[in-house]
């Protein structure tokens, strides 16, 4: 079976990275430091930025950051003193000479030194962040540096350089959207239209502040020196703080969801692994289908907690398959899930699908079709046997008239070929 991974894309993303960065540090150590002090505030500003970036990002290498909570950049002080640098034109009145090279060797170095402590417990830095990073601030120092030094923005107003560098800012955030969507996309398979589109809306949240922010220090420090940094790095400072505290609750949130769902499993009323197999599986083919960030967070509960209906039967159903049993009696089980779900505090959303999967197809949202679909696919492939997966499917196939919606049985199809998801029966 074959693979829709990209890893000579994700290789030449990372070759570029690397090859501007090792000649970014070839010359920088050629020519020397220019305006040092200049060189280490900001450095000193990009390694706290590093130092405060949340486990949960830097243990991944691929796939969106925070799943589903819309986080655009979780380093947004780092990100904003980046690109302040390398947007830099004067110090307190002074031209600067610091140049595009030295900017990327700076904030690289300044990156690395902030992974340490984070390397040193085994929460190594992340590679595809690294060379996001440097290439979005290679971008926006060669847009800006030569231009500057020439003079072309010598001439312009306060008012048309803020424009500008808000312009360069704002192209530089879409040039690390397309970059942070390819890289998902080479490492995951994952459809690149979906994975774009999640990027760019994130945006609109903390990608919008990066930006303005790094647009302000830029022009601060031009004006009054580098005792602006403090002043206007606080601000994001904090707001790194607080979503480090939000990533650990959302963390929390979602063990407490799994760990709720395995509840039928600890009682006997669904095998092992059940839940978590049907949700992996949701969100693979909810990403076929291209559903969003937040909507994928729906869709992996739910399907983690779909089954929770089941603890109010006095005797289980065989395996747990229910699949199988009366219309009437899936709704029940359906209506009593979500019931338990809306007592849990867990987004009504989420309660909707649990309470849905039972209904006509047609009138289901999307996300109860996928659960319906993965879940009935994930009881059949278990008992078929041998072959199980394609029978599995088969079935699914010949029922999409009345059960389970065609579009979703294709995509689940494309799924399982492509990524070889045939679920193991045991967890």
């Amino acid at each position: 079976m074959r693979s829709t991974r990209h890893p000579v894309l994700l290789g030449l993303i990372h070759a570029c990275a690397g090859l501007l960065a090792a000649v970014s540090l070839l010359h920088t150590l050629w020519t020397g430091l220019h305006e040092r002090p200049l060189a280490l505030a900001f450095g000193l500003l990009i390694t706290v930025g590093e130092l405060t970036l949340p486990p949960s990002r830097l243990r991944s290498n691929g796939g969106t950051p925070m799943h589903g909570t819309q986080v655009r950049e979780a380093a947004p002080l780092g990100a904003a003193g980046a690109l302040a640098y390398a947007l830099l034109g004067e110090d307190a009145g002074q031209p600067t000479h610091h140049g595009a090279l030295q900017a990327v060797a700076v904030v690289l170095a300044a990156s690395l030194l902030g992974s340490v402590p984070h390397t040193a417990r085994g929460q190594g830095q992340a590679l595809d962040h690294l060379a996001r990073r440097v290439l979005t601030v290679g971008f926006a120092a060669v847009c800006f540096q030569p231009l500057y030094g020439q003079g072309v923005f010598g001439t312009w107003g306060g008012t048309a350089y803020a424009l500008v560098l808000l312009a360069l800012l704002s192209l530089t955030a879409l040039c690390d959207a397309l970059l942070a969507a390819a890289l998902a996309h080479s490492r995951t398979g994952w459809p690149f239209g979906p994975l774009l589109r999640d990027e760019l809306r994130a945006l609109l949240g903390i990608g919008s502040a990066v930006i303005a922010t790094g647009a302000v220090m830029a022009l601060a420090v031009a004006v009054a020196g580098l005792w602006a940094l403090p002043v206007f790095s606080l601000p994001l400072l904090l707001t790194q703080l607080s979503f480090r505290r939000y990533a650990a609750v959302r963390t929390t949130y979602r063990q407490t969801i799994a760990s709720l769902a395995r509840a039928t499993e600890v009682a006997g009323y669904t095998p092992a692994g059940h839940a978590r197999r049907v949700a992996a599986l949701s969100q693979a083919v909810g990403r076929e289908l291209g559903l969003s960030g937040p909507e994928l967070t729906v869709l992996e509960y739910a399907a983690l907690m779909h089954d929770i209906g089941q603890l109010s039967l006095v005797d289980p159903v065989p395996a747990g398959a229910t699949a199988g049993l009366p219309v009437a009696e899936q709704r029940r089980i359906a209506l009593l899930g979500g019931a338990v779900v809306r007592q849990t505090g867990v987004d009504t959303a989420v309660a909707v699908v649990v309470e849905r999967q039972a209904d006509p197809c047609r009138e289901q949202p999307v996300a109860a079709r996928i659960v319906r679909a993965v879940n009935a696919y994930e009881e059949k492939a278990r008992d078929a046997g041998p072959g199980g997966a394609l029978k599995a499917l088969e079935e699914l196939r010949l029922a999409t008239a009345g059960e389970y919606a065609p579009e979703v049985v294709e995509a689940l199809a494309r799924v399982l070929s492509r990524d070889c998801l045939t679920l193991p029966a045991t967890g």
